[in-house]
């Protein structure tokens, strides 16, 4: 029998149910276009090395390899190799170097922890705060709030066992709130466009979960006549977050005809439950896009990747099934490098990026595009390799003409580890809310290794 508990996790959106209990959440006016995030992560480290373009002169390629600060104008530089699907792009991009996060969990294994700048394992109780991007999502409130997407692992790590399913993700709602994510570009376009699906099943499906929902609403408000505390309180929370649902449902209907002009009509390969990798990928991505330009959601977090993922689909090497762990610890797979693997991997990811960014600058918004209000960061879960120390967190951003960082068309090198003016994760995190609308004094643990160092604070050179 299903408890109250499975049926609030389990119903419509459950990826989002809880976080809806916010009665702050309303759509945004049409006189003021929302700010949008897209925080794509993937697992087995990435290089800083790989992020320098080989244009660079020999002065700042020194500079590079002693790790000491400079930036440089992307102008007229070419961009690595693997980050070629970008070129068309390079006025929103910033690549930025030399953030640390010695704070978090690094090696083979983050789960939620770059996300929330904490130490964090696969157990609900390490789990202490909200991840950054549903600190955002509170900021910019939607339907259905937030939306994860994930390619799981099936071999150790983080979720598993639930690739074409729903299972924990890799963000956070709270502090002991894991948030549930969708493995399947299936199961999400099912749940997510429900709603305003021209199969009479899944119309069937949505209008008695909606009965489902008022009945229970009802049944948890006679249940709770009577109780003493704490039974009490418990039972309310119950019948808070239903009607949170409830009231979002009403907000979808609301918007009924723009989320159906814009449901993703996917390729059947898409929807295969075996669907390769890069294919899974791709569907995620529609799917995305269909989020946001629909409305459904302001904020997304996407798992590219994960360790304990087996790769399939890999150009050069299609039929093969890729253990990253030993890309990662260079093994050679189907006569391709564990290094021209990576490359090959990362620069699909480039592909799915740029089909972002071009979508949402074909859509109008305002007096521009949906891109001029978007943020885009592209970053490892773990840190700089496979067996990371933390030291350094990459990150790829690409952002809209309407971004309220001071960024832009530059390459960043903060200074390293240890030295003065070195920044963490905790304070790109900290800018990103202070510049949105968070005045956080600081987001996330601190350093211990870094107690003679100002840690807290926004990175201010980055704020307008």
């Amino acid at each position: 029998m299903t408890s109250r508990r499975d049926f609030l996790r389990n119903s419509i959106y459950s990826a989002s149910a809880a976080a809806l209990m916010n009665p702050a959440n309303l759509l945004a006016g049409p006189d003021k276009p929302p700010k949008r995030f897209i925080f794509m992560h993937r697992g087995n480290g990435l290089w800083p090395k790989v992020l320098v373009p080989p244009s660079f002169d020999k002065t700042r390629m020194a500079k590079e390899s002693q790790k000491k600060p400079y930036e440089v104008d992307l102008d007229g530089h070419d961009l690595p190799d693997w980050m070629s699907p970008l070129a068309q792009h390079v006025n929103h991009l910033t690549i930025l170097q030399g953030l640390s996060g010695k704070m978090c969990t690094t090696g083979h294994h983050s789960w939620c922890s770059s996300l929330g700048v904490f130490k964090a394992n696969e157990r609900v109780s390490s789990i202490k705060w909200a991840t950054v991007d549903f600190e955002l999502a509170k900021l910019f409130p939607s339907p259905v709030e937030h939306i994860e997407l994930a390619c799981f692992p099936l071999e150790g790590g983080n979720s598993r066992g639930a690739l074409d399913g729903i299972a924990t993700g890799f963000s956070a709602r709270g502090m002991h709130q894991p948030n549930y994510a969708f493995g399947s570009p299936r199961v999400a376009l099912t749940e997510l466009f429900k709603s305003v699906s021209a199969d009479a099943s899944a119309q069937d499906r949505y209008q008695l979960d909606r009965m489902l929902l008022k009945f229970a609403a009802v049944n948890e408000q006679e249940r709770s006549v009577g109780l003493a505390e704490p039974e009490r309180s418990k039972i309310t929370n119950y019948r808070d977050a239903i009607e949170a649902v409830q009231s979002r449902n009403r907000k979808i209907d609301g918007m009924a005809e723009r989320i159906r002009q814009h449901v993703p009509k996917l390729d059947p390969k898409y929807l295969d439950a075996n669907v390769s990798t890069l294919d899974r990928q791709l569907g995620h991505t529609e799917i995305l896009l269909a989020s946001l330009i629909s409305g459904l959601t302001n904020v997304v977090a996407f798992t590219v990747d994960e360790l304990g993922h087996a790769y399939t689909g890999i150009p050069g090497i299609e039929g093969e099934k890729v253990n990253m762990h030993d890309v990662g610890h260079n093994k050679a797979i189907g006569g391709l490098s564990a290094t021209e693997i990576r490359k090959r991997c990362r620069q699909h990811h480039m592909s799915l990026i740029e089909r972002i960014v071009t979508r949402l600058k074909s859509v109008p918004e305002g007096n521009g595009s949906m891109f001029d209000n978007t943020m885009l960061f592209y970053f490892p879960d773990s840190g700089e390799t496979h067996h990371s120390h933390g030291t350094e967190y990459p990150f790829i951003v690409l952002a809209g003409d309407n971004c309220q960082l001071d960024l832009g068309r530059r390459y960043i090198r903060l200074p390293k580890y240890g030295e003065a003016g070195h920044k963490t994760l905790g304070n790109w995190y900290t800018t990103i809310l202070n510049a949105y609308g968070n005045p956080v004094e600081h987001y996330g643990s601190l350093d211990v290794g870094l107690s003679h160092l100002d840690q807290k604070g926004p990175i201010k050179p980055f704020l307008t």
